[in-house]
């Protein structure tokens, strides 16, 4: 009896430790995404608030950006050295990059070495992401025994959810109880400097892990690669596989992850008008949920395989998103729904192309209710912008003999633009400015948020043991990491910033899902088609699909 339970104990340090850095790595890496909108007035030069607002959000951006390039040095790194050394390097250049942004003074007291700084720990952050997950995904699963690879590497998975759970609460807390004023000047300092702490438990409990059996055993046969790049991606065999993987599941995978996360959490601020404390409440809660799905997800992909998991998660994507997110609206704010289906606004315009002005309220942080001031070249520009700034879904259309732009909503019409006229002309069809919290049913807004959740963890849940399953040993670390960081910080983690551009420029506040839904489909056919089936594969063995 005592060996079994060394093996537990062994198997559940490996687990702890693996999922624990990852969190941490999660927590770091969403925490500057959640205070992205504190940046620009903090780290940018004052005197122009659309650039600094804009180039804290690219330099959110750099962040997804470099991940497939992390993924290339620390997975080739891997497979040279080994799972356990690289993540553990990979770790303390995320912890200590993310603490130190909490130690960096602002602009106004160091000037232009303020955002230079900044950029480089954003980019030290993303290319260490780019190392961790492959690493942890690997070594968990290269230590999991047979028929429970999905079950193990489930953990894993759940590590992002937590790591944004975990980001949401602090900061959630760190508001709830300082000023609004005590968190701009300071209180945004405060989850970065937690980084240290994380940082030390993480690296204390990584040291106790041993190597990779799997690995240990290849490295003792001499069967390893000196080339992992060269192996990975010059050799069309291999090659092969990772632009199947990369177009067949991950891009899919990554879009879900985060429609079903993060762009819903910024649909029910920014488009819903929910105060930041309920909407962060509320995918908090969801997340909770989520994380038990992702293990429950990884265990049946080991009874019933992974591909038709994730495909099935990546169809129901595409067919319900739209009603899913319609249904969102009717039970967060049921005014907007009502005015949108009683007196739905239209701006006939001759000017399609104008420039549009992008507000915070558009693509950032809307409890801030900030809107970024602009230089408007044509009245059209000035009526979007603020139809937008208000959150008033509307519909283009083509201008009216004789007049340029009009405006129409319920029985009412404005002729050219007039922010007077135009509050007029919406007051009495009701469209609200925020969302009564009173009105709203909280129990369908949680079913609809645990749905998306479980379509995550559909894809999400099983996808790690899948991907170790497709490459061999000897270049599974550089091979695995690279499609799975373009497909999640490419196509996924710029989804909030495509989807809501594309709300901007239509007027349609559910315009944006068309993105996720067209990669999610693209993925499900290509995957369906040339994807195969992994789950009772020997991970020594060096298939060829």
């Amino acid at each position: 009896m005592s060996a079994p339970a060394a093996l537990d104990r062994k198997h559940s340090l490996v687990i702890l430790a693996s999922s624990l850095g990852t969190v941490f790595e999660w927590y770091d890496f969403y925490i500057y995404g959640t205070l992205a909108a504190f940046f620009g007035k903090l780290f940018f030069p004052p005197n122009d608030g659309t650039a600094a607002y804009l180039s804290s959000l690219a330099l959110f951006g750099v962040g997804f950006s470099v991940r497939p390039f992390g993924a290339l040095v620390f997975g080739r790194l891997g497979d040279l050295a080994g799972r356990k050394y690289t993540f553990l390097v990979t770790i303390i250049v995320m912890g200590l990059s993310t603490a130190l942004v909490g130690l960096l003074p602002t602009y106004s007291r160091i000037g232009f070495a303020a955002p230079i700084i900044l950029v480089f720990l954003r980019l030290a952050q993303g290319l260490a992401l780019g190392g961790e997950y492959g690493g942890a995904a690997i070594y968990v699963a290269e230590h999991a025994p047979e028929g429970k690879r999905g079950f193990f590497t489930g953990w894993i998975q759940t590590t992002a959810t937590l790591g944004l759970f975990i980001a949401l609460v602090v900061i959630g807390v760190l508001r709830h109880f300082m000023t609004a004023e005590q968190f701009a000047d300071w209180g945004w300092r405060v989850p970065f400097l937690l980084s240290f702490v994380l940082l030390g438990v993480s690296v204390y409990i990584r040291l106790k892990l041993e190597e990779s059996p799997v690995f240990a055993e290849m490295k003792a046969e001499g069967k390893g690669s000196k080339a992992p790049l060269t192996d990975s991606f010059a050799r069309w065999g291999n090659a092969r596989i990772v632009l199947k993987v990369l177009f067949g599941a991950t891009a899919g995978q990554g879009v879900v992850w985060y429609t079903g996360q993060f762009y819903a959490l910024y649909f029910l601020m920014t488009t819903l008008k929910v105060d930041y404390v309920r909407s962060y409440f509320l995918i908090a809660s969801s997340l909770v949920l989520g994380a038990f799905m992702l293990v429950g997800f990884g265990r049946l992909s080991d009874l019933l395989g992974r591909k038709h998991i994730i495909m099935a998660g990546l169809l129901l994507s595409v067919v319900t998103y739209q009603p899913l997110f319609r249904g969102l609206t009717r039970a967060a704010n049921p005014a907007l729904a009502d005015a949108m289906e009683h007196s739905p606004v239209t701006l006939a315009t001759a000017d399609y192309r104008g420039r549009l002005a992008l507000t915070l309220e558009a693509l950032g942080d809307a409890a801030e209710k900030i809107v970024l001031p602009t230089k408007h070249t044509s009245e059209t520009d000035k009526a979007r912008n603020y139809l937008n700034a208000r959150g008033i879904p509307f519909t283009l259309t083509p201008a009216v003999a004789g007049s340029p732009i009009v405006l129409s909503v319920g029985g009412r019409v404005v002729d050219g633009f007039s922010e007077k006229a135009y509050e007029a002309a919406l007051a009495p069809a009701g469209y609200p400015k925020s969302a009564d919290l009173a009105q709203m049913n909280t129990p369908v807004v949680l079913a609809i948020l645990t749905v998306l959740l479980a379509y995550v963890a559909m894809v999400y849940g099983p996808i790690a043991a899948f991907l170790v399953e497709l490459f061999p040993t000897r270049v599974r670390y550089t091979s695995m990491s690279l499609p799975y960081h373009i497909g999640n910080g490419w196509f996924g983690g710029f989804l909030p910033l495509i989807a809501a551009s594309i709300v901007v420029f239509t007027g349609d506040i559910y315009a944006g899902l068309w993105f996720p839904i067209g990669v999610a489909a693209m993925s499900f056919v290509i995957g369906m088609l040339v994807l195969p089936e992994t789950n009772k594969r020997d991970l020594t063995e060096d298939h060829n699909t």
